[in-house]
């Protein structure tokens, strides 16, 4: 009796199926890359690129780096201390280094001046600020738009060599796995161009509304100043009893038009 329930016991007992494919089904990233193709070169150096521009950008673009909060008031006890004297204030802009101190460089250079002449160069000092904002800013929507493109053209070569292989294999005929793995072999390349792109352009954007910001705060920054120590806002034969020129009201609200416009 016990051997027969001993018999019965191996005889129920399920026998595991074997676990055919699970290499095939488990790969990792750097098999992925090898089974995509000689484009997965060309889109790994784009996304290393995309991420050292990135990080280049998330720390030059600090509030801290381009708008130091010592800055200004710095400039203003000088102006204070010298205030017939533009030379001492010069001076500190240029030592200052940050992209503010050359846009307030231009507007102290031009305070005893007409307010026109006071416009346009601080546009001009600030229209290169903000190209100098935007360096490598161009790199990562390069890096957006090319990626899927190399990723297509990496899976419509896979596809020419997986249709190729089926073509010139001798038991093609019913064969839908030979067809299948060339298939999701070149799918790769689309995937991960798409892997690249989509970080690429999010960081872009997100880059770009940074600048956006910086820029406007310098603009509210510069129409302030110019305001507070400019000897040209008004013109020097206007009476009391005269309307106040258009642009003399507007004062600087303009100024920094054409630097958003670029940012």
């Amino acid at each position: 009796m016990q051997h027969l329930w001993t018999t019965t016991l191996i005889t129920a007992t399920p026998t595991p199926a074997p676990m055919a494919g699970a290499q095939a089904t488990v790969m990792s990233l750097w098999e992925m890359a090898i089974k995509g193709g000689p484009m997965m070169i060309p889109i790994g150096i784009c996304s290393i690129i995309g991420l050292a521009v990135l990080a280049e950008r998330v720390l030059r673009l600090t509030r801290r780096s381009v708008i130091p909060p010592s800055f200004l008031p710095g400039l203003e006890a000088i102006l204070v201390k010298n205030p017939s004297d533009r030379g001492p204030a010069i001076e500190y802009c240029a030592n200052e280094g940050s992209i503010v101190a050359r846009v307030f460089e231009a507007g102290v250079r031009s305070l005893d001046e007409p307010t026109d002449t006071i416009e346009r160069r601080i546009q001009e000092a600030g229209e290169r600020a903000a190209m100098r904002l935007r360096v490598r800013l161009r790199t990562l929507a390069v890096i957006a738009s090319v990626t899927p493109l190399m990723g297509l053209l990496g899976t419509i070569f896979g596809m020419i060599q997986a249709f190729q292989t089926v073509a010139t294999s001798g038991d093609a005929l019913g064969n839908t796995e030979l067809l299948a793995g060339g298939i999701y072999e070149a799918m790769i390349t689309t995937a991960a161009g798409l892997l690249v792109a989509i970080p690429a352009l999010l960081a872009h954007h997100w880059v770009a509304a940074k600048i956006e910001s910086l820029v406007v705060e310098i603009d509210r920054m510069t129409v302030d100043f110019v305001h507070k120590h400019a000897t040209g806002m008004q013109p020097s034969s206007a009476q009391p009893d005269q309307p106040t020129p258009a642009h003399a009201e507007n004062g600087l609200a303009p100024v920094l038009t054409g630097i958003a416009a670029t940012a």
